[in-house]
């Protein structure tokens, strides 16, 4: 059956998000497993995480389970016979919320509710706070008796309601934590903060000199603006697999006896005859049984110029066929695809990275017990002092609970990777991934792909001036007959030139070879060598007049501006620099040697890449990988942190921890420098809410801390931990 008997439409390349996750999920159902997906608002930290899978693994017919902690979401795959809610109550029983997705209706705006939400919540406890600090003014300046007692009763009036508000979040996540007899960090702060309104209540009640309303608004204003930021930077991009899944064609046209007809690619089997026309992706893999013409695989392979295909050769879904109508054999479907297969990839590695743990995640681990049993031994010990003064016990307690309370470990990272990440932003370094700037700091090697990263991604004619106007009148005629990439350059690189026009008739573009045309009542050509008569005349792209005479046109993939200054620099740190590229061998070699990069390597495919990337890992590697295409995307993601530029593909962009807005590469350079900075500010903020608590818990202890002076003094020291992160600047 030719290709010429079909003119049916073009496939159209639609994007369905979620297409591949549902057919994977039809594929495992028929061999009994299935994946759930979950999302899990009330996750923060790396102790969640593990909470999460250790639990889950512990019950039977649970496979595998994968939580991100950037997206808040959980992959679960069980066995046959395991319902969704069976799983759903399984993660409430370990105290955190669950609620089932529906993969094909992620949204990508819930991050931004969620931010919504905490500023909110920030903005009423900061009124509150002010409000409620005036009022206290008058009590510090001597008013007594029935005045003091209003300015409490009205302070009350304030704080109380603000608390139940406003520090809701720090309330859910410690009953979620206590439900299932566990500590995080939120039970310290939650036990403080009602401590502190509690006892201020009852100092309220007993017509007490002193009453704690400002230190547990101050308390919850401060730790809200820590859980903010921290909010703010996690900015849940959807998943670089779901991005990569809706590049997958949603139909295709089969050929049948009966003619052509179009069926969703999930009807496709094995052997299967399938239609390509011009500018439609291909849908699954297979083989060519008719037809030449070029395909675009750049963003699978990173090759820089289309690639002529004939009959045997192999297609992989997700390429473009460019020129001529094909036909093909279908040997891959669903999940067999070599696309689908590295969305499979890119979602694994997505996941192994969430599961890096901060520095504030791992200071944090010992810290919660270590605050309770503190305010513990503060209260025995006070009571037996005392002979039992539960109400002086409890202040010491309640004063060590907010003295201790980590306002200053809970901003020491959120305040410097703000600072850091507007910086970044004003050089055009945007960043995605609220572990990126510590990741980006630890980097010991650096990998470039090639082709619109180190270059622009699109040739440049190099040799115009040498020709004469005559051939340049002809070839542009032609040229612009054709979307050929070459075609178009020639057509750019003509442009300003006064050129004479010439009249070219017939003109036809034949698929994998290049343009023919009659010109004054002989053929002229522009393609290839070899089919326009030329061989040996030049390896690019030949021109052929009627008279025979032949004109050799010369290309290059300019280099982005700033390259050569970033692989300098990145020499000057000590940075093992290493190219990595689907493009030929000549390209790759002719950059290295212009870059001076020494480790090379040309031909390699996306999970060539991809396993690079994973030795360098079990060597111990901390890798910086640069990438755009769609075959970098599986190394973005299994590098320890990776940078995209804003021209890449959306996948590449989703996958990536940065992404670099303008086009000049030496902000990345800019960005490792910012990245030390960062990690030098979050170590001394470290260290001064180490100080603090040297100087401050002894003083709490020993009874010479109120709980007002010990919210002031918890106060002051995020006030230091946030202007030490404005040096980042």
């Amino acid at each position: 059956m030719s290709a010429t008997e079909y003119h049916s439409a073009a496939v159209c390349p639609g994007c369905i998000a979620g297409e591949g996750v549902a057919r994977r999920a039809a594929d495992d159902a028929s061999l009994g497993a299935r994946d759930i997906q979950l999302s899990l608002p009330t996750i923060h930290c790396a102790a969640c995480i593990s909470t999460v899978e250790r639990g889950l693994m512990q019950r039977a017919g649970v496979e595998d389970v994968r939580v991100n902690l950037t997206r808040k979401r959980a992959t679960v795959r069980v066995s046959a016979g395991v319902e969704t809610a069976d799983i759903v109550r399984a993660v409430s029983s370990l105290g955190y919320e669950a609620q089932p997705l529906d993969a094909a209706t992620l949204s990508a705006g819930e991050s931004d509710r969620a931010a919504r939400d905490m500023a909110m919540r920030l903005g009423v406890a900061g009124f509150s706070m002010m409000n409620v600090m005036l009022l206290s003014v008058a009590v510090w300046s001597g008013a007594s008796d029935a005045t003091r007692d209003l300015f409490h009763w009205i302070s009350a009036a304030i704080a109380l309601p603000t608390i139940a508000f406003s520090a809701q979040p720090f309330f859910r996540s410690a009953l979620s934590a206590l439900k299932v007899a566990r500590l995080n960090m939120d039970v310290p702060i939650s036990l403080a903060i009602l401590l502190a309104g509690a006892m201020s209540l009852y100092e309220t009640i007993s017509h007490g000199e002193h009453a704690y309303f400002d230190a547990a608004l101050s308390l919850t204003f401060f730790l809200l603006a820590g859980r903010y930021l921290d909010q703010k930077m996690r900015s849940t991009a959807r998943s670089a697999a779901a991005e990569l899944a809706a590049m997958e064609v949603p139909v295709a046209l089969r050929l049948s006896d009966d003619g052509a007809e179009t069926v969703s690619v999930r009807d496709v089997a094995v052997d299967d005859l399938l239609m390509v026309q011009p500018g439609a992706r291909v849908p699954v893999d297979g083989v060519i049984t008719e037809g030449n013409s070029e395909l675009d695989r750049a963003f699978l392979t990173g090759e820089t110029d289309p690639v002529a295909v004939g009959p045997g050769a192999d297609l992989k879904a997700g390429e473009v066929n460019l020129t001529g109508a094909l036909i093909m054999r279908a040997t891959a479907v669903g999940g067999d695809t070599l696309l689908h297969n590295l969305a499979e990839l890119i979602s694994n590695a997505e996941a192994a990275k969430s599961r890096y743990n901060t520095l504030a995640d791992r200071a944090a681990r010992i810290y919660a017990p270590a605050v309770h049993l503190l305010a513990l031994i503060g209260f025995i010990v006070w009571m037996y002092v005392t002979g039992g003064d539960v109400r002086h016990a409890l202040n010491i307690a309640v004063a060590l609970l907010i003295i201790t309370c980590p306002c200053a470990l809970g901003l020491a990272v959120p305040a410097v990777s703000t600072v850091a990440s507007g910086r970044l932003f004003r050089l055009g370094l945007l960043v995605k991934h609220p572990s990126a700037l510590e990741r980006l700091a630890e980097v010991d090697e650096v990998i470039f792909d090639k082709t619109g990263t180190l270059t622009r991604g699109t040739p440049v004619c190099t040799n115009m001036a040498d020709l004469p106007d005559s051939a340049l009148s002809v070839a542009v005629a032609l040229a612009e007959a054709s979307g050929h990439p070459r075609s178009r350059a020639i057509v750019e690189a003509a442009r300003g030139r006064d050129l004479p026009r010439v009249r070219v008739t017939d003109i036809v573009e034949v698929p994998g070879f290049g343009v023919e045309g009659t010109l004054n009542g002989a053929q002229v050509r522009l393609g290839r060598a070899q089919w326009v008569g030329a061989e040996g005349a030049g390896s690019g792209t030949v021109l052929r007049l009627a008279d025979g005479a032949l004109h050799d046109f010369r290309f290059e993939d300019a280099l982005r501006p700033g390259a050569a200054g970033l692989i300098a620099a990145l020499k000057a740190r000590g940075l093992p620099v290493t190219l990595l590229s689907g493009d030929a061998e000549a390209p790759v070699r002719s950059l290295a040697d212009d870059l001076g990069i020494d480790d090379w390597h040309a031909g390699v495919l996306p999970d060539g890449k991809a396993d690079l990337l994973r030795q360098r890992a079990e060597a111990g590697k901390r890798v910086l990988m640069v990438g755009d295409g769609l075959n970098d995307t599986a190394a973005l993601a299994l590098a320890h942190v990776s940078i995209a530029p804003a021209s890449a593909l959306e996948a590449t962009r989703v996958a990536a921890d940065l992404v670099l807005m303008g086009a000049d590469l030496s902000k990345i350079a800019d960005g490792l420098r910012i990245a030390g900075s960062a990690r030098r500010r979050i170590l001394e903020n470290f260290g001064v809410a180490a100080v603090y608590n040297m100087i401050a818990v002894p003083v709490a202890f020993l009874g010479f801390a109120t709980p007002l002076a010990a919210a002031i003094a918890m106060s002051s020291s995020s006030i230091i931990v946030s202007l030490n992160a404005l040096r980042t600047r």
